[in-house]
Protein backbone atom coordinates (compact mmCIF):
# COMPACT_ATOMS: atom_id res chain seq x y z
CA UNK A 1 0.00 0.00 0.00
CA UNK A 2 1.49 3.62 -1.03
CA UNK A 3 0.66 6.10 1.72
CA UNK A 4 1.06 9.67 0.95
CA UNK A 5 1.46 12.00 4.58
CA UNK A 6 0.38 16.03 4.29
CA UNK A 7 2.20 17.62 6.93
CA UNK A 8 4.52 20.36 7.72
CA UNK A 9 5.55 19.33 11.41
CA UNK A 10 8.74 17.36 10.86
CA UNK A 11 8.53 15.22 13.79
CA UNK A 12 4.79 14.35 13.33
CA UNK A 13 5.98 13.05 9.58
CA UNK A 14 8.99 11.15 11.13
CA UNK A 15 6.62 9.24 13.85
CA UNK A 16 3.97 8.59 11.71
CA UNK A 17 6.35 7.55 8.60
CA UNK A 18 8.63 5.57 10.57
CA UNK A 19 5.32 3.61 12.49
CA UNK A 20 4.00 2.92 8.99
CA UNK A 21 7.02 2.00 7.03
CA UNK A 22 7.27 -0.69 10.19
CA UNK A 23 4.64 -2.13 9.09
CA UNK A 24 5.60 -1.98 5.39
CA UNK A 25 3.77 0.57 3.86
CA UNK A 26 5.45 2.35 1.23
CA UNK A 27 5.69 5.75 2.64
CA UNK A 28 5.91 9.48 0.74
CA UNK A 29 5.70 13.11 2.17
CA UNK A 30 4.45 16.68 1.17
CA UNK A 31 5.12 19.12 3.27
CA UNK A 32 3.14 21.88 2.15
CA UNK A 33 0.78 22.77 0.11
CA UNK A 34 2.44 22.81 -3.08
CA UNK A 35 4.63 19.68 -2.95
CA UNK A 36 1.02 18.02 -1.97
CA UNK A 37 -0.32 19.42 -5.24
CA UNK A 38 2.35 17.94 -7.15
CA UNK A 39 2.03 14.51 -6.06
CA UNK A 40 -1.35 14.08 -6.04
CA UNK A 41 -1.01 15.07 -9.69
CA UNK A 42 1.31 12.80 -10.67
CA UNK A 43 0.65 10.06 -8.71
CA UNK A 44 -2.05 7.36 -6.97
CA UNK A 45 -2.15 6.86 -3.59
CA UNK A 46 -4.01 4.01 -1.66
CA UNK A 47 -4.43 6.73 1.55
CA UNK A 48 -3.56 10.46 2.42
CA UNK A 49 -3.36 11.69 5.74
CA UNK A 50 -3.76 15.38 5.05
CA UNK A 51 -2.93 18.02 7.53
CA UNK A 52 -5.78 20.75 7.21
CA UNK A 53 -3.49 23.68 8.33
CA UNK A 54 -1.17 24.02 5.86
CA UNK A 55 1.43 26.72 5.93
CA UNK A 56 1.14 27.37 2.38
CA UNK A 57 -2.45 26.43 1.56
CA UNK A 58 -5.08 25.10 2.99
CA UNK A 59 -5.59 21.37 3.17
CA UNK A 60 -9.29 21.63 2.24
CA UNK A 61 -7.79 23.14 -1.30
CA UNK A 62 -5.69 19.74 -1.58
CA UNK A 63 -8.92 17.89 -0.83
CA UNK A 64 -10.72 19.41 -3.42
CA UNK A 65 -7.69 18.74 -6.12
CA UNK A 66 -8.09 15.08 -5.49
CA UNK A 67 -11.94 15.29 -5.82
CA UNK A 68 -11.10 16.78 -9.06
CA UNK A 69 -8.30 13.91 -10.55
CA UNK A 70 -10.65 11.13 -9.88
Amino acid sequence: MKILIIEDDADMIDNISQSLQEQDYRVEVAHNYFEAIDKVVMYTYNCILLDLTLPDGDGLDVLQEIKKQE
